[in-house]
């Protein structure tokens, strides 16, 4: 930020009933030379750009204007709008063109899990087993 964009800024936030000091007095200058330099130094009032049809940009327009804003609630309105799901087979065949041949890009092998298998002997044959191993009736 250039320094008169500051001292614009400073202008803006000075109390209002404070007066200013004469730039002559401020540098404790006297004599023919402080008049000519004071004639020559612009007042706050007068537009110190040189070019022609440039206007000079306050500090607090400029800080407005660079500030974040937050998207969040049109992003999410966006994402939630569309509840377009594609087929799963399109899916799976844009991953296989995208995969790698590399081991890691590669997906996991899905392995199926298997049932646990019944017993073969039901409770009534666990009884007879009983009476005939161990002898009670």
């Amino acid at each position: 930020m250039s320094a008169s964009l500051v001292r614009r800024g400073l202008e803006l936030l000075e109390a209002p009933g404070r007066g200013k000091v004469p730039s002559g007095a401020q540098r404790g200058l006297s004599g023919p030379r402080a008049a000519r330099r004071r004639r020559r130094v612009p007042g706050p009032d007068r537009n110190k750009a040189t070019v022609k049809g440039r206007v000079v940009k306050s500090a607090i327009e400029e800080y407005h204007k660079k500030k974040a804003v937050n998207h969040l609630r049109e992003n999410l309105q966006y994402m939630l709008k569309g509840r377009l799901v594609a087929n799963k087979a399109v899916t799976e065949q844009v991953l296989a063109q995208n995969r790698g041949r590399k081991s890691k890009d590669q997906p996991e092998k899905k392995v199926a899990k298997k049932k646990p298998e019944g017993t073969v002997f039901t409770e009534e044959d666990f009884r007879k087993f009983e009476r005939e191993y161990f002898g009670r009736p």
